[in-house]
């Protein structure tokens, strides 16, 4: 390079920096190591952290008034809502603790309660409105409504029983397959105790649905037992002494009075319907029953009329009585003549005898016109 170029460039350096400032700084080992991450991420995760509690501790303390004026309301809903149980239980119709009463006052005690719950929220949380509440249960309520469909329905049964008091507590009542008195009936469920020690729960939509006898509705109920006499008695002198033993049985009514009717020809005897009214209780109606069969059976017994076992006669097919009456018409299997000539009966010691028996000694004289013991006996079918 020759030395008349070394000032030119020189001069083209300093043109390069001209402006420049100057900065005094130090590059030392600690700035080349490399940084921990990890700790900065947590240092900022406590401090986050920290200030979040901070501003919830802030959130509290600013919220304790809204709080205290909202228990003071919830309070004084709670003593309305325990003043209107107790008003319903004494307008309800019967006594103090009906079921009745007991039901519309939970009611009324829990909607009143829920109220004030809501009314305590809004207080407390100023954006909390009745609005977003209905929004955030509307999908819900539709699957609680499905999920405790029978819930409901029990729950809506109950109170229309208890309203509408079909039957009371301490009533006899039946109900499908039960019969029992009710101890007690709920809101979801009616309680029976049954006659052998037993207690039914049943559901109210099943009896609010479902027929239901009430045995003890009114003040007496009517009890029937059917007593079979022979053909060859009397019918009206049997039905006269069955009427004076009832009417003399304690516990049946005079006023509507018990009555005898002739209910049934039947295969072995002529049924009588013995009928009387009583007490509707069960414990009456059972010892009453019970006098009743004893005095009709000793009455008629006494009386020579005849209580037949139930019997069934076996007729060869041309077997006839010879006690029929007029053998000259149609009789069991036997068709009516049509010479005029009435058919000779049918001896079973002379079936048997012609069967090869043992030869049965038959010495009943017949009748007139018909085979004696020497007649040659009918084939037998």
């Amino acid at each position: 390079m020759s030395p008349l170029q070394v000032p030119d460039t020189l001069a083209a350096a300093d043109t390069l920096f001209e402006g420049a400032v100057a900065v005094d700084s130090v590059i030392t080992a600690a700035d080349l190591a490399p940084t921990d991450t990890a700790a900065v991420t947590a240092a900022d995760a406590t401090g986050e952290a920290v200030g979040q509690v901070q501003e919830m501790i802030n959130g509290v303390v600013e919220a304790l008034p809204r709080v205290a004026v909202a228990l003071v309301v919830f309070a004084l809903i709670w003593l309305l809502a325990s003043g209107v149980r107790r008003l319903i239980h004494r307008a309800t119709p019967g006594p103090r603790n009906s079921n009745i009463g007991i039901v519309l006052g939970r009611l009324a005690y829990a909607v009143l309660l829920v109220i004030g719950v809501l009314v305590g929220l809004v207080i407390v949380f100023p954006t909390f409105t009745f609005g977003s509440l209905i929004g955030a249960l509307g999908i819900g309520g539709v699957a609680l409504g499905f999920a405790f469909q029978d819930i409901f329905q029990n729950l809506l049964a109950g109170i229309l029983l208890l309203l509408r008091e079909p039957f009371r507590q301490g009533d006899e009542i039946t109900s499908g397959e039960y019969t029992g008195v009710v101890e007690a009936i709920e809101t979801r469920a009616t309680f029976i105790s049954t006659y052998d020690g037993r207690r039914v729960i049943i559901p109210n939509s099943q009896i609010y649905s479902d027929p239901v006898q009430v045995i003890t509705a009114y003040d007496m109920l009517r009890s029937e037992y059917d007593v079979g006499i022979g053909y060859g008695d009397d019918i009206e002198e049997a039905k006269r002494i069955a009427l004076a033993a009832v009417q003399g049985v304690e516990g049946v009514l005079a006023d509507p009075g018990p009555d005898v009717l002739t209910w049934d020809l039947a295969g072995s005897s002529v049924n009588l319907r013995v009928r009387w009214w009583s007490q509707p209780k069960r414990s009456s109606v059972v010892v009453i029953r019970d006098r009743v069969l004893v005095q009709v059976s000793r009455a008629l017994l006494a009386a020579g009329i005849d209580l037949p076992f139930p019997t069934q006669q076996i007729l060869f097919h041309d077997q006839t009585e010879e006690t029929d009456g007029d053998r000259t018409r149609q009789r069991e299997g036997w068709p009516a003549p049509k010479g005029g000539s009435a058919p000779d009966p049918a001896r079973i010691g002379l079936a048997i005898a012609a069967a090869g028996g043992d030869g049965v000694d038959d010495d009943r004289s017949a009748p007139d016109g018909a085979g004696g013991a020497d007649d040659t006996p009918p084939a037998v079918a």
